[in-house]
């Protein structure tokens, strides 16, 4: 598996794993309710926190994909995005921008904001693919979703979670690279919570070591304070779910995981320290 993953400026070296902080700049996220969204200054000053934590990259976000999330046209996504990346992209850190549309990602690239495109619909958007391929050195995260953002809870079924997944990420591996984009830009990420059940998200967590295998591209997992971490705790409030999420990007990372989506990184980062010592493993 190609170890080296070509990200914007960057060349990150994965075959130790990275945190990948979590900015969102909208308010309705479910997991900070806009808490960082409404002034620039509290952004950029979470986004600093992330970094003295612990954080490798920093994911800004401008529209929330929350099950049920209601739609952002995109003028309102890019105002927000607009306003903290020429902050943060002088920080000189590797800055993910979490988009599914073409257009954003246009104005991203052409701005030179965006070392990663985290993109939950895979380039599935019109022209995303050809986009991408026109820019060489951007990194990209295809992601796994069954529907969309507003319906794809609404009774998601598989007959193979794991299977059925490896199969549509290949897919667009295959689709991306006949557009012209190199392997060693790419990572992916199966989509916990994206179109899939409790049932469906611990069966996928079970086999991640699988679906790395079937896949031979690095993995980013998302699983922070996420419903499903809820439900096997029993916290209601996705604040008090730190625990538990730690937990389960653990079980990933024994399992192939490469790069950890994370709210709470300097949590996660302490975990990984005391894992590294006495000897968790490193798939």
């Amino acid at each position: 598996m190609e170890r080296i993953w070509q990200a914007g400026r960057f060349e990150l070296d994965l075959a130790a794993p990275k945190i990948m902080g979590i900015v969102n700049v909208t308010p309705d996220s479910f997991s900070d309710g806009g808490t960082y969204a409404a002034d620039v200054k509290n952004t950029l000053a979470h986004a600093e926190k992330l970094l003295r934590g612990g954080a490798d990259i920093l994911d800004v976000g401008g529209e929330s994909t929350r099950p049920g999330a209601d739609f952002v046209p995109v003028e309102e996504e890019w105002r927000r995005l607009s306003a903290v990346l020429p902050e943060l992209v002088k920080w000189n850190v590797p800055l993910s921008v979490d988009t599914r549309r073409t257009e954003i990602m246009r104005l991203l690239l052409d701005a030179g904001w965006a070392d990663v495109i985290n993109d939950v619909q895979a380039l599935e958007d019109a022209g995303a693919a050809a986009l991408l391929a026109r820019h060489p050195t951007v990194g990209v995260c295809l992601m796994h979703m069954k529907g969309l953002p507003q319906t794809m809870q609404d009774n998601p079924a598989y007959g193979d979670v794991v299977a059925e997944v490896a199969a549509y990420l290949n897919e667009r591996v295959a689709a991306c690279e006949a557009a012209g984009i190199a392997r060693r830009r790419l990572v992916l990420d199966p989509g916990f919570g994206f179109g899939k059940t409790l049932e469906h998200n611990t069966a996928l967590m079970r086999g991640l070591r699988l679906l790395a295998q079937e896949c031979g591209l690095p993995l980013l997992i998302g699983v922070s304070r996420k419903r499903m971490i809820g439900a096997l705790t029993g916290e209601e409030r996705p604040s008090e779910r730190a625990a538990g999420s730690v937990a389960a990007a653990l079980a990933a990372l024994s399992r192939g995981a490469n790069i950890l989506r994370v709210h709470d990184v300097k949590e996660t980062a302490d975990a990984l320290k005391v894992w590294a010592a006495l000897g968790g493993d490193l798939a």
